[in-house]
């Protein structure tokens, strides 16, 4: 069992919107609410830095805004970031099945740690597969594979949830099960072809299978 990290396990998008603000304060803007920043909590820097400043990466100032960005959220990661409701139940159910479970993130791995030990989960997750532990983010299949011999279990037997399309993408693109999840930060997950859309952590439980 695979979770994408941000929008899937954690809710992250106030501590991932704090440093947008800063960054308009910094250049005179009023602060954006939450809500308007949340649609794009799931494609980190990249996506904030758009949806808040409207700057893409081939913008000249997107690399050092990015790198301040960076610097803002590492300063405040896990302040207001809590695992989604039902999460935590979720987990418990997997690991008194005998299941292993592990995060798979597009997050740097120095990020993805602090928060993780920070929400009590580093000596739960089996694995934790972050954006600089292989060659290629998601929604290269490349991160997924590796979390998958780290678990020791065959692709196929494998299940990615996640709330973003390119979750989905990489999940079928490694061979595994994909699942969708409504409480994230994604929309129009109809249209993603997941193999499944679930709006409660708790409503997976149905497809969990024992170990054989």
């Amino acid at each position: 069992m695979l979770f994408d990290f941000d929008g899937t396990l954690a809710d992250t998008a106030a501590d991932l919107a704090r440093p947008v603000n800063r960054l308009r304060a910094a250049r005179g803007l009023s602060p954006l609410p939450l809500e308007s920043l949340r649609p794009f909590a799931s494609s980190g820097a990249r996506g904030l830095l758009e949806g808040g400043l409207g700057i893409l990466p081939d913008h000249a100032e997107f690399k050092p805004l990015r790198e301040a960005f960076l610097q803002h959220y590492a300063d405040e990661i896990c302040v207001d970031t809590r695992l989604f409701p039902g999460i935590d139940s979720l987990l418990a159910e997997i690991e008194t099945r005998g299941l292993r479970w592990g995060i798979v993130t597009n997050k740097s791995t120095l990020l993805t740690r602090k928060i993780v030990a920070a929400l009590g989960l580093e000596q739960r997750a089996a694995c934790v597969v972050c954006g600089d532990t292989t060659a290629h983010l998601k929604p290269h299949p490349v991160s997924l594979l590796h979390a998958a011999s780290e678990l020791g279990i065959e692709p196929a037997h494998c299940v990615y949830l996640g709330d973003d399309q390119r979750d989905v993408d990489a999940a079928r693109a490694a061979g595994m099960r994909s699942v969708a999840v409504e409480w994230g930060y994604g929309s129009g997950l109809e249209s993603w072809q997941a193999d499944a859309i679930i709006a409660q952590p708790m409503d997976l439980i149905g497809r969990l299978r024992a170990p054989t």
